[in-house]
């Protein structure tokens, strides 16, 4: 598994954006996202880097693996 760079919580919605997650609104300082054909929602801390553990726990709770969220972070 690659190492995650760090990344902001502006840098990670523009990367689960890339992956298909819709933006859907800001409460008590996360960022909340969903996909139309998926259950669950992502909650995004409003942090200035988020933290590897927690970056990490999104990408898998999102089904997607580091590799495709770090080609998305680069896209």
């Amino acid at each position: 598994m690659p190492p995650l760079p760090p990344v902001s919580a502006r840098e990670a919605i523009i990367a689960f954006e890339r992956l298909g997650w819709i933006y859907d609104r800001k409460r008590t300082g996360h960022h909340v996202m969903y996909k139309p054909t998926y259950f669950l929602h992502l909650s995004i801390p409003d942090h200035a880097l988020l933290a590897p553990g927690t970056l990490r726990s999104l990408i898998r709770k999102s089904q997607s693996t580091v590799e495709e969220f770090i080609a998305a972070l680069k896209a």
